[in-house]
């Protein structure tokens, strides 16, 4: 019986996976060297917080560059808080957006983000807060921004 030889991987297909494992551990390093250890105390403080930690959006830092804290919000001039408060409290669907329920929640909503950024502006290292569109979270419920 003839023996049977395993074929091994052919020059060009070896040098292609050198390159990619290098690229790789070259967007490893560089995804590493600029993760910023602060953003994570930051957002340990907000989620330490009892009246954040049980109010249904959770904001987040998600950077923090010269004194600027660029926090998750579910609101902003592309979309008004009433989209974001009916998915947080769906008992708001079809409420008018000037019924008492729908102002009290807005009024809650600006209560708890202030209390947010509050938190993270009594930081020695930050000086303000920049305030961004949570597309994420609005996409995972549902809602896409253009």
């Amino acid at each position: 019986m003839p023996e049977r030889r395993i074929s091994t991987v052919d020059q060009f297909t070896r040098r292609y996976l050198y390159i990619l494992s290098a690229a790789v551990i070259v967007g490893f390093l560089l995804w590493l060297s600029n993760l910023n250890p602060r953003i994570g105390e930051l957002n340990y403080i907000l989620e330490a917080d009892e009246q954040l930690a049980t109010y249904p959006y959770q904001f987040r830092v998600l950077s923090l560059d010269t004194g600027v804290a660029r926090m998750t919000s579910p609101r902003s001039a592309q979309m008004s808080a009433i989209q974001g408060l009916r998915i947080m409290f769906p008992e708001l669907e079809g409420k008018s957006p000037v019924s008492p329920e729908m102002i009290a929640a807005q009024e809650r909503l600006a209560s708890i983000q202030t209390r947010a950024a509050g938190l993270v502006k009594a930081q020695e290292d930050v000086r303000s807060v920049q305030w961004i569109l949570d597309e994420h979270w609005l996409s995972r419920n549902g809602v896409y921004i253009e």
